[in-house]
């Protein structure tokens, strides 16, 4: 994977940052850091409801600024901090069946649907498997396998966790055919505040796996996810607010909308030209 730029500033010889990447740079430096244990303590929401938005990033400046300020009543959204560090660079590994199938069941909306992945937090090197289900409510439930040493996401060890997950919720068997599907790169600061998060991520890179193409995120937006337990947050409120309406999108289905022109997914289609710069 080709290095990533540092975040606030660039080194001599490279590119500025795009101003997304700049956006969330500033919004995390300003705010008040925030430790992962207590982030896990206050806000892990393993199982939550998401909103997406597409957040111009002046726009996300605003809002950040709004709600980092020290004296926001209730107190102030802090940012996940983990050494000197509150940027960090995330790339993940979707896995689906040759028929993309988790893809389609997404498309279809079909109640017993699900997401498999690997994620590295590549700035720890933690290892992450895991499954994403759609829970009775409509919400997202996650569950996840650390992965250690020579762990890979489809040993013996993942697929028997990836079996008893789908069994106990859904009592449906784990498809055997999957493989590598798409690849996701991106720079995440994280908003904490109690009982809720905002996920801000810049940068993405996004590569469908089989084929080898890539399409890149528009340089002016933030992605950004509202991650509550239900009800409307303080942060979806002020989006509202600002003309910013929820997009219809997610970094799988989304991605595969722009890199397969050819599939059934209009749905996604109206977003995915929005978030990823040069896409027809």
């Amino acid at each position: 994977m080709p290095a990533a730029v540092p975040a606030a500033r660039a080194l001599a010889g490279h590119p500025a940052p795009a101003p997304a990447v700049q956006a969330i740079a500033r919004a995390a430096g300003a705010a008040e850091p925030v430790s992962l244990a207590e982030v896990n303590a206050r806000a892990e929401l393993l199982a939550r409801f998401d909103r997406s938005y597409l957040v111009p990033a002046d726009t996300f400046t605003r809002l950040a600024a709004l709600l980092t300020d020290p004296h926001r009543p209730g107190g102030p959204f802090r940012a996940l901090t983990i050494g000197q560090r509150n940027t960090f660079r995330y790339h993940s590994v979707y896995y689906d069946t040759p028929a993309l199938r988790s893809f389609h069941d997404h498309r279809q909306g079909r109640r017993l649907r699900f997401k498999i992945r690997e994620r590295l937090y590549e700035d720890t090197g933690e290892r992450q498997f895991e499954i994403k289900l759609k829970g009775r409510r409509g919400d997202t439930v996650k569950h996840r396998r650390p992965l250690t040493g020579d762990d890979t996401p489809l040993d013996a060890r993942c697929r028997a966790f990836l079996a008893a997950t789908l069994h106990q919720a859904y009592g449906i068997g784990a498809p055997q055919n999957l493989h590598p599907s798409l690849g996701t790169d991106y720079l995440r600061a994280t908003l904490v505040a109690d009982g809720e998060r905002i996920t801000c991520d810049a940068g993405l890179v996004c590569t469908d796996l089989r084929t080898g193409r890539t399409v890149r995120g528009h340089g002016g937006l933030v992605l950004v996810e509202t991650k509550s337990t239900g009800r409307l947050t303080e942060a979806d409120r002020l989006l509202h607010t600002h003309g910013v309406r929820p997009a219809d999108f997610t970094k799988y289905c989304g991605a595969y909308a722009a890199l397969r022109p050819a599939l059934p997914a209009n749905r996604w289609r109206r977003a995915a030209h929005r978030a990823f710069a040069g896409v027809s």
